[in-house]
Parts: structure tokens; C-alpha cells; sequence
């Protein structure tokens, strides 16, 4: 035979055995879709990892229930995939996962920008047609990248004076002029400020975000943010303006009472990078040719104060061409301080999320007149007013109203929250204030034009929060759980601005680690936060002690100072976050910073007793020594949180594969449960300390730090705890979340529901019996009858006891993570209390998951949903006589179903994706 023959065959034969791999010639599967990289970015610009992971879901078909392989391909053009792919090439990958799969190709460089596509085989070898391309670019990803300077208006000392004598820095307008040429191909501009700022081009805004670029700690990194400024550009002359504020960065901010000393003062530093059509390439820096001016509206703007807009200032066409500016001054220049890396956002800004409309108006006074928005919420005002020209307009915010109908402010402590605006005409108004923003529910007007009657349009709320979506919903046939769930969601949106706030209302709005640390599992049910969360613990490893200890607050503005339970955010939240979504990056990137508060805790310990400071368990209601850390002793907790860490570090480390870490910390958690038992509590299961409490006993049993007999022997003590209180809770930051959890470990759901359903006081009920549309930071925060509680601590938008929203969803609906990321899927809800039907949903990283169940009168019917690429256990409650039915049929017509286990108070079974409707009947 001839030898170029035999060759062409071969060719055609690999050419076809190829593209029966992975090829594109007559798919059978539909494509996988929602492409996202790294924590979940849908092509990002100006990206921050150089290293991203690639992740993708499956169709929702019954066809393609899982996948058995994948093939991912990256190029630096679309025009070159799927076939010639220069960037990456994984080939075809035999494996089920389709999340957290890392790039592995030719190194990603700063403003590099890369298109992917995937293609999977299911479980029968079958192939899907490639996804669409999706695509991403990186930001700046060092401080070489950058030419420009930081620049800005040097403080002035004649200045104003505002609340006890801080000085106040206005605001600084900033400008320049640049000429362009035709042909514009690309326009990126790379910004970020010590200090919040705004930027405009030829007039127009740049970007959606709000109080940029967020709070970091400054002296370790400031983010940088990109743009896309192609569509604010022209050819000729164009113009860059940058409104800058003090915001975090120089303004008041903390416990700190001593204002004499002047911060430094805002700095902005900013690159527009311009690519024509033609491969010309031009840069406007920051730099000396800028000018600026405090001469503005904005007289005034601080983070807890408000702001002050007087109109007679406003300079029409600031930022615009051809605008005279020979009465601006030149700008002071700062080079790049090489000790603060500028980073890019790893999360998204704050941005304006929806707007609330006032529900209803009162008057309680001449002149004041108070809108109500309904709920409490944390944004802005947006007033549309009648004005007389130079009458100070005042507005002031209150989460709560007193008795008399008037404002309640004394819980803003000297946070004075309030904005005012001077007109320079008559007329109407449509304002709203830039560089602050506020937590309140009610606004008040006064000083506005009297003679016309004031209407519901006058004011709105523009609700802003970090820039994330809703992925679960919970809903039941009870009107205050539902308002629960409200008041939970409500609290996470008010407190997750730009970093995990403890309140956003009054003179503090700082990142309790505390707070965090409890209310992470819930969160990460009800938002797209996973980002969110990434981003703050870089923040958090970058303020760890050099001894390993945790600050109270991150950023860290209070001192080195460290509480357990608080300081336990480093290892409880990065083995949360993988526990749920199953990247392992996520521990990769905070591995040794748990360690090192293991180290911390280790040599703070005697005889593996903890001897750190604690907040203990915060504003547990009735304390016996009327104090706020409550009556549970600091070493017991201390300890506990010790083993904890431990624990969680443990898991890391087997997860990670650091077999020799693994072994010692596993003997140090053994050691320390050990010493937990033995010390805090005597052979009966009764706790040696001064009192009892049921934070004690929660964490003795929630952390898993007593023997299986001793367990035994300290259930009946909690559970005498909880009825010695007429089944109320004795809780506070650190013990509620572990309430139901342990509860329900030892079958008590029961309890737990009669615990969940009080209506009296402490429980979360009375809140909402009370008025609450938020979380508060006290059980008792108001009531009717007694009106409001201590103002030092009265926030009442404040979500750590919105823990019990993980329980809600867990075991109520019945949705729960088996095996990390949902990869495997546990459905067990647990009816019970007055509920006649309650349902979930969760959007997870395979697609969504749903659990609703119903009482009937001959039963219980349960609906669930599968995503594709997963499976699940069910777990549905029997009772003596009832028989199964799904779909209608006998469970035994079916064989994509397994029977676990069975007996007569449940059944378990295994199942693939699709939905299922299950029925339980009572035989007559």
C-alpha cells in the first residue's frame, strides 16, 4: 500500500477519533452555562488573580444528570477558540468537578485579558456542545504598573470646626483637560484613593459604585478599581474630574475621642490607559498638570456626621472641557509608597441596590415633618423639595421613633447623621448626598418651603450595599418567621458595606470579627458573598499580630488587642466558606494564618486552658453580674474556642494535605478536649463554674470538647438550663448560634421550636412584636411598654443573632451541604412548631437547590429539587403507618433511587438531580 496513503488515513482517522473526543461536529448535550472564574466573577475586568479557577454548571436536562469530563480552552483572542487555543488547553480532563478547576497555561500578566470556553461529557460518554465564550482581564497587578502619582490639595489650617473640634477636610474637586486622537479602541481607567472618591469624564460618572474604592488596611493595601471609559470618550479635547472625600481613610472614625491631630489628607491616583485602532497606545497620569479646588458644594462629608451641600457653590461644568480654571490650584503629588501594595477589588463596590418609598408621613411638631420608609435600611435620601433660596434645608435620620412620634437619636451616640442642603434659588430640589451614607428608617425634613403641603414623593431611600445577589429564599406559613427571615436578610444588606460592619447607624460601623465569625453560614444561604468574604480575610491576615492573635475589629483601628471568639474568624470563616462552596483556595490562601492564632492560643495556655481576653458571650440577657460579657466564665470559653480553632485547622490541613501539621494538631484538639472536660465540668456532666449557663453547655456539646458518656450526662443539664428559664434562651453573641445546632444534634428539634416560637421575651419574636424590620444588637433593645434600652449599646440594625437563619434553612426547609460545596446534598426537614408548610431554595454552585415540604390532612408531601452534576440524601419523617409514594408510584418503581436506611421514624434515600414529589400517607 502506498506509505502517503497510509498516512493521510492516520491523520483522518486521529482527526476523527479527535473530534469524537471533544469536538463540535453534531452535539447531543445542550451547553453548560453561568461560566464564572475565580469566587465567582462573570467576566470581570480589571481582575485581581493571575491564577484564576474556572467553574460552570451543568443544563438542566434529563439527559445530562453528571458529568465524567471536561475540557477547558483559553485564548488571548475569541477568534482563536475553540480550536486554537494559545493561552491554555487543559485537553480532555477525566472528572466531576465543574467548579474551582485552577488555570494551568502560559502566565497571565497585568491587563491581559483571556476568552474561555468548556465543553463536558456526561455520565453516558455523551457530549455537550461548547458554552459560549466568556472572558476576563486583569487589573494592574503590581505597583510597577503604575506612572502616575497620588495627588490632591494640601490641608489647609484655617479651617471649620465640627463635632468635639475634629476638623473638617471638604471635599476636593479635581480636574483635567487631554486631547485624543481618532479611532479609539479600548479606554481602562485604573483609580483608587486614600480617601472615597467619584469619577467623572466629559460629565458623565464613571462606573455604578459608591463610597469607592472601600476600606481596607491602608498601610498595608488600597484597592484599585477598573473601568471600562470607552463609550465617555471623544475625539479632541476630553476631561477627567475625581470628587474626593475623606471617607474611612482621613475623616472620624472609631473610639477615638482625641481629634486635634490632623490625618492626612485624601490622595487620589488614577491611569487612563487609551488604545487606538491603529496599536497607538496613550496615558493620562495623575500628575502635576492636574488642578483642584475646595471651593465646591460640598462643604462638608463624613462617614458618621453627614454631609453639607450648599448650592450657592456648585460649579456648573467641573468636569467638563472648556472650563475656566484659572482660579484652581495646582495639585501636591505623593510618589507610590512601596510598603502599600495597590491591589485590585477582589469583591464588588457598594452600589445603589433598590429603592424604598415613603410609606407614610406624620408631623409630631410644626415644621418637622418625618417620612417613613417602612423598613430600616443603610444608603442615602434622594429629596425631591420645595426650597426658599439660602433657608437651610436639615435632614436627620432615626432608626426608631420615640413615643411621642419624634425622632429617637440617642442611640447614633455622637454620630450626628445628618445632612443639610442651602439653596441658591427657589424652586424645587432633586438631591442627594454623595460621599456619606446613613442607617435609618425615618427621615426628617425641616427648614424646606412651608407654604406647600408635603407628599410621599418628597423623599426616597436609595438602599446601598456591597454590590452582591440574593441566592436563597425561605418562606413558611408563619407570619413572624417569615418577617424573620426579612429582618435577617435586612440586617445582612445594611451591615456587608464594603466590609462585614458589627452597625451601620451610629459612631462606630467597624469590622467586629465577632459578629462575623457567627453569622458567616447564614449569610453565605442568602447572598452571593462568597467574594465578599475572600476579600475581608485578605484584610484579616494582613492585621494578625506577629503572636498570632486576631484584632477586634478589621480593619484594625482599636489597638493589639485580641478576644476569643472574636479572634476565631480567621479559622471559623475560611472553613465555612470551603465547607459550602468546596473551593479549597479559600484555605490554601488562609491555612497559616490559622495557625498562627493556634500558636497564639497555645501560648496562652496552661495546662491547655486558655488564659485570653474574651468579649465573652456578649449581651446575654439577664446576667446574673450585670455585666455585658455575661456569666460565662472567659477561661471556659477561651478554651473552647481554643479547641475550636484547633479543630477547624485540623480539617484544613487534612484537606490540604499537610499529613505531619495533621497529626500534631490532632493530638493538640485531643489534649485540649480533654482538658475542657476534666476542668470545667465534674463527673455528674454539671459545669464547675459559678454558674450555670447555657452558652457552658452549648459549647461543651457544640464544639464537640466532652466524651460521647459525658455527653450523655451534660444534655440533661442544658436541657434543664432552657426549662428552668420557661423554655427561653440565656444567650448571647457566642452561645446563640450554637442553640439550635446542638439541639437539634441530639434530637431536641422539638425544644428548639418552642425556643424559635416564643413571643415574650428574650427570643426573636418579641423584636418583631416590637416593630423590628432588622436584626438587633439587644433582645430588648425596645419595647412598648418600657420604651428603649442602654443608648451605649442600642443598634438595631445589628445581624449577629441572625444566626438562626443557617437553622432555618438547614432544618426547617431541610437543605444542607453532605460533602463540601453541596457535591453531595443532605434534604432532611424537620417539621414541627405551628408551621403548616415551609420551603428553601438555595442557588449553589452546581444550580438550584429547593426543599418545600406541607402538612396534609393523611400526611406530609415534600417537594425537592436536585441541580445537575450532585447528588442527594433524603431524609423523610415517618410515622407507624404510613407508606411512601413518589410521584405518585411506590418507591420501588424507580430505579435512579436507593434506599439508605429506613425505619419507622424515617426513611433515607439516595437520589440523582431532577425533581421529586414525595408523599407520606397514613393508611386508613
Amino acid at each position: 500500500m502506498n506509505t502517503k496513503l497510509v498516512f493521510k488515513i492516520l491523520l483522518a482517522l486521529a482527526a476523527g477519533i479527535f473530534i469524537y473526543s471533544f469536538g463540535s461536529s453534531l452535539p447531543q448535550n445542550e451547553a453548560p452555562n453561568s461560566l464564572v472564574i475565580s469566587e465567582g466573577f462573570k467576566n470581570p475586568i480589571g481582575h485581581y488573580n493571575n491564577k484564576p479557577t474556572f467553574s460552570w454548571k451543568l443544563p438542566v436536562s434529563k439527559q445530562a444528570t453528571s458529568q465524567t469530563a471536561y475540557r477547558i480552552v483559553v485564548a488571548s483572542s475569541p477568534n482563536l477558540l475553540p480550536n486554537k487555543a494559545d493561552l491554555w488547553d487543559s485537553g480532555e480532563v477525566d472528572s466531576n468537578q465543574s467548579n474551582w478547576i485552577k488555570y494551568n497555561g502560559t502566565p497571565l500578566k497585568s491587563r491581559q485579558s483571556g476568552y474561555w470556553q468548556v465543553m463536558f461529557r456526561d455520565q453516558d460518554k455523551n457530549r455537550s456542545a461548547w458554552s459560549t465564550i466568556s472572558n476576563f482581564e486583569l487589573g494592574l497587578l503590581k505597583n510597577e504598573d503604575w506612572q502616575a502619582k497620588y495627588i490632591g490639595l494640601p490641608f489647609e489650617a484655617k479651617r471649620d470646626i465640627s463635632v468635639e473640634g475634629y476638623p473638617i477636610i471638604r471635599p476636593q474637586y479635581l480636574r483635567r483637560d487631554f486631547n485624543l486622537s481618532d479611532g479609539i479602541e479600548q479606554a481602562r481607567l485604573y483609580i483608587t484613593s486614600k480617601g472615597v472618591f467619584e469619577a467623572q469624564i466629559n460629565g458623565k460618572k464613571v462606573g455604578r459604585g459608591v463610597m469607592t474604592p472601600g476600606w481596607t488596611p491602608y498601610k498595608k493595601r488600597l484597592e484599585t478599581l477598573t473601568y471600562d471609559v470607552k463609550d465617555h470618550m471623544t475625539t479632541g479635547q476630553n476631561t477627567i474630574g475625581v470628587l474626593l472625600g475623606e471617607g474611612w481613610y482621613s475623616g472620624r472614625i472609631g473610639f477615638n475621642r482625641n481629634y486635634s491631630e490632623v490625618k492626612p489628607m485624601p490622595k487620589v491616583i488614577c491611569q487612563l490607559e487609551i488604545t487606538y485602532t491603529n496599536g497607538k497606545k496613550e496615558t493620562i497620569y495623575s500628575d502635576t498638570n492636574w488642578k483642584g479646588t475646595k471651593e465646591g458644594p460640598i462643604r462638608f462629608s463624613g462617614i458618621y456626621d453627614g454631609e453639607v451641600y450648599d448650592a450657592n457653590y456648585e460649579i456648573i461644568g467641573w468636569s467638563r472641557r472648556n472650563f475656566d480654571t484659572s482660579n484652581w490650584k495646582s495639585v501636591e503629588t505623593n510618589e507610590i509608597d512601596p510598603d502599600i501594595k495597590l491591589l485590585p477589588k477582589r469583591h464588588a463596590a457598594v452600589t445603589n441596590k433598590a429603592v424604598l418609598p415613603v410609606l407614610k408621613i406624620t408631623e409630631p411638631e410644626p415644621g418637622r415633618i418625618i417620612f417613613d420608609l417602612g423598613q430600616n435600611m443603610v444608603g442615602i435620601p434622594q429629596l425631591k423639595i420645595p426650597v426658599i433660596k439660602n433657608q437651610k434645608v436639615t435632614i436627620r435620620f432615626a432608626e426608631m421613633l420615640q413615643q411621642d412620634g419624634s425622632m429617637y437619636t440617642a442611640n447614633y451616640r455622637s454620630a450626628k447623621s445628618t445632612d443639610y442642603y442651602i439653596p441658591k434659588t427657589d424652586g424645587e430640589i432633586n438631591w442627594q448626598p454623595k460621599l456619606t451614607f446613613h442607617g435609618f428608617r425615618y427621615v426628617e425634613l425641616s427648614g424646606f418651603d412651608a407654604t406647600v403641603t408635603p407628599d410621599n414623593n418628597w423623599v426616597s431611600g436609595i438602599v446601598q450595599y456591597s454590590d452582591f445577589e440574593q441566592t436563597g429564599h425561605f418562606s413558611s406559613s408563619h407570619e413572624k418567621l417569615n418577617q424573620l427571615q426579612s429582618n435577617i436578610n435586612w440586617g445582612l444588606k445594611g451591615n456587608f458595606f464594603d466590609i462585614p460592619t458589627d452597625c451601620p447607624q451610629r459612631d462606630e460601623r467597624l469590622g467586629w470579627t465577632g459578629d462575623a465569625q457567627v453569622f458567616t453560614p447564614t449569610s453565605i444561604f442568602n447572598a452571593d458573598v462568597y467574594a465578599f468574604w475572600a476579600s475581608w480575610l485578605q484584610s484579616v491576615r494582613e492585621e494578625q499580630g506577629k503572636d498570632g492573635s486576631i484584632p477586634f475589629v478589621v480593619p484594625n483601628i482599636l489597638g493589639p488587642y485580641s478576644s476569643s471568639g472574636w479572634a476565631d474568624a480567621a479559622t471559623v470563616i475560611p472553613w465555612e466558606i470551603y465547607f459550602r462552596t468546596g473551593d479549597k483556595k479559600i484555605l490554601e490562601e488562609n491555612y497559616e494564618m490559622m495557625k498562627g492564632l493556634v500558636h497564639y492560643y497555645k501560648s496562652n495556655a496552661k495546662n491547655h486552658i486558655a488564659a485570653v481576653n474574651t468579649f465573652g458571650d456578649w449581651l446575654q440577657p439577664y446576667p446574673l453580674n450585670n455585666e455585658k460579657k455575661g456569666d460565662t466564665p472567659k477561661d471556659l470559653i477561651g478554651t473552647a474556642y481554643y479547641a475550636r480553632s484547633v479543630d477547624l485547622t485540623l480539617k484544613a490541613a487534612e484537606v490540604l494535605g499537610h499529613e505531619q501539621d495533621a497529626i500534631e494538631l490532632k493530638s493538640l484538639r485531643d489534649a485540649v478536649r480533654t482538658s475542657f472536660e476534666s476542668t470545667f465540668l465534674d463527673s455528674n456532666g454539671k459545669l464547675t463554674t459559678e454558674n450555670e449557663t447555657q452558652t457552658g453547655y452549648l459549647m461543651a456539646l457544640g464544639f464537640d470538647l466532652v466524651s460521647e458518656k459525658m455527653a450523655e450526662k451534660v444534655l440533661p443539664r442544658l436541657i434543664g438550663t432552657i426549662e428552668a428559664a420557661n423554655n427561653h434562651l440565656r444567650t448571647g453573641f457566642l452561645g446563640t448560634p450554637l442553640l439550635a445546632t446542638v439541639l437539634d444534634k441530639y434530637d431536641h428539634s422539638d425544644l428548639m421550636y418552642t425556643i424559635l416560637f416564643k413571643e415574650t421575651y428574650p427570643s426573636w419574636f418579641y423584636s418583631i412584636n416590637q416593630g423590628a424590620t432588622t436584626m438587633w444588637e439587644r433582645w430588648n433593645s425596645y419595647s412598648h411598654a418600657d420604651g428603649f434600652g442602654d443608648v451605649e449599646m442600642n443598634s438595631f440594625n445589628h445581624y449577629a443573632y441572625g444566626a438562626i437563619g443557617q437553622w432555618m434553612y438547614e432544618r426547617i426547609a431541610g437543605i444542607s451541604p453532605l460533602e463540601p460545596g453541596y457535591k453531595k446534598i443532605r434534604i432532611a426537614p424537620v417539621p414541627g412548631g405551628p408551621l403548616k408548610f415551609a420551603e428553601a431554595s438555595y442557588h449553589s454552585m452546581y444550580g438550584e437547590i429547593s426543599s418545600g415540604w406541607k402538612k396534609m390532612d393523611n400526611g406530609l408531601e415534600l417537594n425537592v429539587t436536585i441541580p445537575p452534576n450532585t447528588t442527594a440524601q433524603i431524609e423523610i419523617p415517618l410515622e407507624d403507618g404510613m407508606t411512601l409514594t413518589l410521584d405518585g408510584r411506590g418507591i420501588s418503581d424507580r430505579p435512579d433511587i436507593k434506599l439508605i436506611q429506613g425505619d419507622t421514624k424515617s426513611i433515607t434515600l439516595e437520589v440523582l438531580p431532577g425533581s421529586y414529589q414525595f408523599k407520606t400517607i397514613r393508611k386508613n
